[in-house]
């Protein structure tokens, strides 16, 4: 009896009502299935037991059937580190901001946003005041922007540092050297910086300008005038012309074309290149003239502004009419801001303005970015400063704390402070311009722009790569290559039969029409009782080509002969209806496409409305069809459908077109199903499918999950198990989907998400495609990178740690915001692989050999200091520390901006190197110590060394050390390189020409202390023969072991390109 009592109850019906669940929503996938389907969801009814069963998150939960749901507890997302280790690292931030954040919000309170009911043309009828329709990118103003900039520079350690240093030397007790040694290298960072900041200001500011003083046309009682896209006002009547940018978001009252409808752009939106229809007000398009508009009493409603970009809610009210006239609006009545008119001129009464618009409301303001390397290199920085003070404590306390020893102490830190080089930072930022340089010069991958000019490293250290999928990757250029007629098959080079047989059946049928010219009766019609008979390759290529030119959504466009007049009436003879005039509007491209292939065959769509179409044969007869029904294509049904009728025969024909997957049921079974082609089909989780797996994103052998539409938790639960036990599989999401996911299940969907080898998202908004990259950004902590081409990707551009925009057909927008600016998808190969590499490797190695100089040279002061009884003198002094970090060895040093490991050939044959790149093993703390043990080293030997070899000539071992330090240097240099480059020898020559030559002019200070010893360089002394051997053998007892540890350790272990290049 015991054994039938359940040990834990509660967990153990659980279990059961997981797996009841878990089998109802798996049934529900089988087609037809209503109950089971029925089942599914009610989950939703039941999901607050979802708490007792978390998502299983390890291979253990697969064994066991009890343990299925309480693997991973949802707890495991507020597992971060806490106490006195959190609060040193990141905690100090993170209370910092969140103070910052509050202030904000108390001093800048948001308005409520609200409904809003607007009368035509009556803007002074608003209730509220509304924001100005202005658009402002720019970063800072007047006020703010000093400070703004300084900010963002001492907000690192590094520069705080630096400038704490600078400002020590106005304090006379503890000035040790000349002010320009301290404030002209720190003056140069910041003056190049702000002139940066400045120039990058000016431009956003001239690009604001240019958009917010545009023209446009605004109706009013007394007739047009010109108004400033900022000076429009909610209520305003706003007449927008055809290829005019829309500048507020609009209801739609009204429009040149007879249809009463337009097609109207908006790719800068939300990145589709398709064509949207959209319809007037029905009320206000019936309307004689223009100037009717003012002579009705009405208003529209609209619902508060919002982000969402799909939907739209309102009504449209005309008080004046018995009975009041009530119209209902949606999205297809709506004119969104930064959309284009593609066709007719439109009329439309503002209803947002500026930050309330859709696509403001959808844009993130850009952050200011900060690459990875520098980071680290700030973090290293922290590390030597905390070296630095502990080496001036050991000095004072062997000093014995005698007299003021916390000035003593402070002296120290002085003279230690090479440890920290304050050219570091120019070095860096030259080394930044120089790689931005040389990607913008390269011939491979021409019409490179460098925007952001300080994180060109970060193109070395991505580990996510986030792209919009279809205009990205195919710049929206679909081309019509492949006809198949049964087992006939034509391409490219066999076109012209398809246009012969076109041109011959039409001549054939327009003879036999003249022959039987006795009535008004039908001859196809006559012929329908007929028998059917096998009909010929030339009538079966005709009906397939007019079945292409007639099923579809294609809007023939002609430019107006007379220009746009913006009244409704345009005259059919005022349209120049020639070849050359004529352009295609459509909702997908590939409709465009196959429009554009019957033309070149000899079948032409010269005009369509929303009731009849009309067709040009070869010969130029113009044939007429009436349409009768249309049926759009939508992602349920994956095929569309029209019903026309023949103008000239009265037959009645229905055609469709489809996917595969659909039209395979339908269509008679044929070879060409069998075949792994790939068709756009506009279906849009079918695209980025197709999509994924022609770019080679998704390998044809490699199993795809395509996550089911999920609505509430209970679904999104079960699918994500579902999703769990997949392995090794691409992941196809929708942006529904995804947001239930993230909803309930953030933590568990990116873990899981991040196994994948790759993840398509389809239908995202931009706010969306931004939230991804925030959430990579946190849950993983790697660096990502975004790519876009349209409007619609900017926020996502701008969220990523680096952001590349390609000039596309969606337009500039993407680019401009982007830091990296390119023309095609394929240049990403050779701006990551080869120059994020090189900028990343050459980064690494100048940041670490600029430390190094610092700390040997801060080494050699601790031992000079050490001998003579912990003094706090200089070494060095004036010009001779200036000289050191710039002319002596700033050009070799600097030179290893030229430095390759790999030739960009190889580097493009084997991306796997870049794999090693993410794993940062070119500066780490591995390194750094290495770096450290080397200058400790060579200072000791450099300064020991002169004190020994020099004791009878002790007054001049400032110059001995000296010229010791500087011929170290320049070895250092040479064992660092890996690649030779011309100009890093004439650097070496150069800078050692450079110090040979200043010995004569340099004799003042090269005395121990100068005033205190009063020694003077003895330039017969440096000629002798003693002097120049015992130089060079303590110059190679400090470089020689070095250069021998680097020729074994490439013989016994190297690294991985050295493997491949042999």
């Amino acid at each position: 009896m015991a054994d039938q009592i359940p040990l834990y109850p509660v967990r153990s019906a659980a279990a059961a009502a997981a797996n009841r669940k878990r089998a109802a929503y798996y049934s529900a996938a089988g087609p037809g299935s209503g109950a089971d389907r029925h089942s599914r969801y009610q989950l939703e009814d039941e999901s607050a037991h979802l708490d007792e069963m978390p998502l299983m998150m390890s291979e253990e939960g697969f064994e066991n059937e009890e343990s299925d749901y309480h693997t991973l507890p949802r707890a495991r997302i507020m597992q971060r580190k806490r106490g006195l280790e959190w609060f040193v690292c990141d905690g100090w931030k993170f209370l910092c901001t969140s103070c910052c954040d509050w202030l904000v919000n108390i001093c800048q309170r948001k308005k409520e946003l609200k409904a809003r009911t607007v009368w035509l043309g009556c803007p002074e009828k608003c209730e509220e005041k509304h924001p100005r329709n202005s658009i402002k990118n720019q970063k800072y103003n007047v006020f703010t922007f000093i400070p703004g900039v300084l900010y963002e520079q001492f907000k690192f350690f590094l520069n705080l540092y630096f400038l704490v240093i600078s400002c020590s030397q106005f304090v006379p007790a503890l000035k040790i050297g000349y002010l320009y040694t301290y404030w002209a290298p720190l003056g140069f960072v910041l003056a190049v910086t702000m002139t940066r900041e400045a120039i990058d200001e000016f431009r956003r500011f001239q690009r604001d300008k240019e958009v917010n003083s545009q023209l446009y046309s605004k109706l009013t009682v007394r007739g047009k005038v010109q108004v400033k896209s900022s000076d429009i006002q909610v209520g305003d009547l706003i007449i927008v012309e055809k290829n005019q940018r829309i500048p507020s978001d609009m209801v739609f009252l009204r429009t040149s074309e007879k249809a009463g409808s337009c097609f109207i752009r908006t790719d800068q939106l939300d990145g589709e290149t398709d064509w949207k229809l959209k319809v007037a007000v029905s009320c206000t398009q019936r309307l004689p003239a223009l100037g009717d508009l003012f002579s009705i009493n009405a208003y529209v409603y609209a619902q508060k502004p919002q982000m969402d970009i799909h939907s739209f809610e309102g009504t449209f009210t005309r008080e004046d009419s018995d009975p009041p006239v009530h119209e209902s609006l949606s999205i297809e009545n709506t004119l969104w801001a930064s959309t284009v008119v593609a066709s007719g001129t439109v009329i439309g009464v503002v209803i947002y303005t500026g930050k309330e618009t859709r696509s403001v409301m959808n844009t993130s303001n850009p952050k200011n970015k900060v690459g990875l390397l520098d980071l680290e290199l700030n973090r290293l920085t922290k590390a030597l400063f905390l070296a630095l003070v502990a080496l001036s404590v050991v000095m004072v306390t062997l000093q014995g704390f005698v007299g003021p020893w916390y000035r003593n102490l402070f002296r120290f830190l002085l003279l230690f402070s090479y440890i920290i080089p304050i050219s570091l930072r120019v070095n860096l930022d030259m080394g930044k311009a120089v790689y931005g340089w040389m990607m913008m010069k390269d011939e491979n991958i021409p019409g490179t722009v460098v925007r952001t000019s300080t994180i060109p490293e970060e193109l070395g250290r991505l580990v996510y790569l986030l792209t919009d999928k279809t205009g990205t990757l195919t710049q929206n250029e679909m081309v019509f290559k492949r006809l198949h007629l049964g087992t006939v098959s034509y391409g490219a080079d066999t076109m012209d039969e398809i246009q012969s047989h076109v041109r011959d059946s039409y001549s054939q049928m327009q003879s036999q029409a003249g022959g039987n010219n006795t009535g008004s009766t039908p001859p196809r019609k006559a012929q329908s009782s007929a028998p059917k008979v096998r009909k010929s390759v030339s009538s079966r290529i005709h009906e397939a080509v007019k079945a292409i030119v007639l099923c579809h959504n294609v809007t023939p466009v002609y430019e107006s002969r007379a220009g746009v007049t913006g009244e409704t009436e345009f005259a059919e003879a005022d349209q120049d209806f020639s070849d050359e005039n004529r352009t295609y509007q459509a909702s997908s491209p590939d409709e465009v496409a196959l429009v554009q292939w019957t033309e070149s065959v000899g079948l032409t769509l010269v005009s369509r409305d929303l009731t009849s179409m009309q067709l040009k044969t070869p010969s130029g007869q113009v044939l007429s069809f009436c349409i009768l029904q249309l049926f759009p294509f939508t992602s349920e049904s994956k095929r569309m459908g029209i019903i026309v009728r023949d103008e000239s025969t009265a037959e009645i024909t229905f055609y469709m077109k489809g996917a595969d997957v659909a039209m395979s049921p339908i269509v008679q079974y044929n070879d060409w199903l069998e075949e792994e082609i790939w068709m756009l089909t506009g279906d849009k989780l079918e695209t980025a499918t197709c999509i994924a797996k022609s770019s080679h994103l998704v390998s044809r052998t490699q199993d795809i999950h395509i996550f089911r539409q999920v609505t509430n938790r209970g679904e999104a639960h079960l699918e994500l198990n579902a999703f769990r036990r997949k392995h090794d599989c691409a992941l196809v999401i929708s942006g529904d989907s995804l947001e239930v996911c993230l909803k309930y299940y953030e933590h568990e969907f990116v873990e899981l998400a991040c196994q994948c080898p790759a993840v398509v998202c389809c239908r995202c908004s931009p706010t969306q495609k931004a939230h991804i990259v925030t959430l990579l950004q946190q849950h993983t902590g790697r660096r990502t990178c975004a790519i876009g081409d349209g409007g619609n990707d900017v926020s996502m551009v701008q969220a990523a740690d680096c952001g590349i925009g390609i000039e596309g057909k969606e337009g500039k927008q993407a680019s401009l915001a982007a830091d990296f600016s390119i023309r095609q998808f394929r240049h990403i190969g050779r701006l990551l692989m080869v120059h994020g590499r090189n900028s990343y490797k050459r980064s690494a190695a100048l940041g670490q050999f600029v430390m190094h100089r610092g700390l040997i040279i801060s080494t050699m002061q601790a031992v000079f200091s050490s001998v003579f009884y912990f003094a706090s003198v200089p070494l060095y002094q004036g010009f001779l520390m200036v000289g050191y970090a710039t002319i002596y060895t700033m050009f070799p040093v600097f030179s290893l901006v030229l430095d390759q490991d790999v030739k960009p050939e190889m580097a493009m044959l084997y991306p796997e190197l870049y794999k090693d790149l993410t794993k940062g093993r070119s500066l780490s703390f591995k390194t750094f110590l290495i770096w450290v043990l080397i200058s400790i080293y060579q200072g000791g030997i450099l300064m020991y060394g002169a004190l020994v070899l020099f004791e009878s000539e002790f007054v001049h071992v400032v110059a001995i050390s000296f010229t010791a330090l500087i011929l170290t240097e320049l070895l250092m240099v040479a064992l660092t390189v890996r690649t030779w480059h011309w100009l890093m020898v004439v650097a070496e020559f150069l800078s050692l020409g450079c110090y040979v030559s200043s010995l004569a002019f340099l004799n003042e200070y090269f005395g121990i202390g100068r005033v205190s010893f009063g020694a003077f360089l003895d330039v017969a002394f440096i000629t002798t023969v003693a002097f120049l051997w015992k130089v060079s053998a303590i110059t190679v007892v400090s470089c020689l072991p070095l250069y021998v540890l680097k020729y074994l350790r490439r013989k016994l272990s190297p690294p991985s390109y050295c493997k491949l290049a042999s």
